[in-house]
């Protein structure tokens, strides 16, 4: 008798991944091996290997790993040396982990000689397609799976009808319908659905869970400090620090003084509008940090030029392309402008603000002669402006005059 065939399914622990993990083999009669990721969420996850035994699922099909480092390392800190932010504000939390889970998902088929990996995103979202196509990318061969696509399981109560039909156990905060969805890892946490569904509504304060409310923050603003060394941070206060470390004590301070808090409606790449609400404390205060060591270490075609390939990068991430040979362009070019990024930056953090407030750098392409209202000791001739402008306006006088006479 032929051995069923193996999948490799992206498990949390929760109630849709273990139905989902119960459903490959019962209806699609898969050798089920799960794969959990930690991801910084702020949550135990090894009560996700008891769950998955109470499965049947053997212990050496059971892989919870930490990637945390990995995370903030090779996703996290690369899209950060970008600045990159979706439709201009949103820092890409969801999305930069995706491909990381992915990698994982398809390193663990081939360890494990599986010929599928299975996700529980709907059909409806982003996470469908950014899981796959990094998959596909990895590995053209992979099948995928997606139950939420194939199922008839189309409501919560049938979910939940399913589950305890096949002796799963349905906790019971999940026997109401939830208010909201949330997703979390060290960089976000993003809540969508249910109550943030009406775009004209003010988000309820109980969604919030990473960053007190602004309002309720420290009436005394705190100064930190954050290092940089070729665009990466590497110290707070200059304590040195791993990146997930770092990442992490940035979150803790953002939290306190309520920073990083999004409330958005974006354009999925499935084609539908969304609203939902962005908690990213440490992210925003290191997005902030290193926009402001570039505003002295990056020369100014540079940066422009930065400026101009961030949307794209951000929607390439966005979008699920995170392997693709166009993000590695734009990344190679990104990553040669961050040379030279290197130095300390001094931040205000007060009521759901991080200013930056100094910036230093041995690279520092500041020079306070140049741009003194003092006198500059020859540094700059004033009288080189004029030729300046008279070069740069001469296209305009010419089309100035031809209009004029026309």
């Amino acid at each position: 008798m032929a051995q069923p065939q193996k999948v490799v399914l992206a498990y949390s622990g929760g109630l849709d991944t273990s139905v989902i993990a119960k459903w490959l083999s019962v209806e699609r009669g898969l050798e089920v091996v799960t794969f959990t990721a930690d991801l910084g969420q702020g949550e135990e996850i090894e009560p996700a290997r008891a769950k998955a035994r109470a499965m049947g699922i053997p212990d050496d099909h059971i892989f919870i790993e930490d990637v945390r480092e990995e995370f903030v390392r090779d996703f996290v800190f690369p899209m950060m040396r970008a600045n990159a932010r979706y439709e201009g504000d949103y820092l890409l939390g969801t999305s930069i982990a995706r491909p990381l889970i992915s990698k994982r998902l398809v390193e663990i088929a081939h360890q494990t000689g599986a010929d599928f990996i299975a996700h529980g995103a709907t059909g409806k979202g982003n996470d469908q397609v950014r899981f796959e196509l990094s998959a596909y990318a990895l590995d053209p061969d992979i099948k995928v799976i997606a139950p939420w696509r194939e199922w008839n399981l189309t409501s919560r109560t049938a979910l939940i009808a399913w589950a305890e039909a096949h002796q799963i156990q349905v906790p019971k905060d999940k026997r109401g319908d939830s208010p909201f969805s949330t997703d979390a890892n060290l960089l976000h946490t993003s809540s969508e659905g249910k109550v943030l569904e009406d775009p004209w509504e003010e988000t309820p304060d109980y969604v919030y869970s990473r960053t007190v409310n602004p309002e309720d923050a420290p009436d005394e603003p705190e100064y930190i400090t954050v290092d940089f060394e070729k665009g990466d941070g590497v110290a707070l206060n200059g304590e040195a620090m791993s990146p997930a470390t770092l990442l992490a004590a940035l979150n803790d301070l953002g939290r306190k003084h309520g920073i990083g808090r999004l409330d958005l409606v974006e354009n999925r790449f499935v084609g539908m509008k969304s609203r939902g609400m962005y908690e990213t404390p440490g992210g925003e205060i290191y997005a902030r940090a290193h926009r402001g060591i570039e505003q002295i270490t990056l020369d100014r075609g540079a940066a422009h030029l930065k400026d101009e390939l961030m949307p794209k990068y951000a929607e390439l991430i966005y979008n699920g392309f995170w392997f693709s040979p166009e993000r590695e362009m734009l990344q190679a070019a990104i990553d040669h402008s961050q040379d030279k990024v290197t130095g300390t930056v001094r931040l205000k953090l007060y009521k759901g603000l991080a200013s930056v407030v100094g910036r230093k750098s041995p690279y520092s392409l500041y020079s306070e002669a140049h741009v003194t209202f003092e006198d500059d000791a020859g540094a700059y001739d004033q009288k080189d402006a004029e030729g300046f402008i008279k070069l740069n306006g001469l296209r305009l006088r010419l089309l100035s005059r031809r209009n004029r006479d026309a």
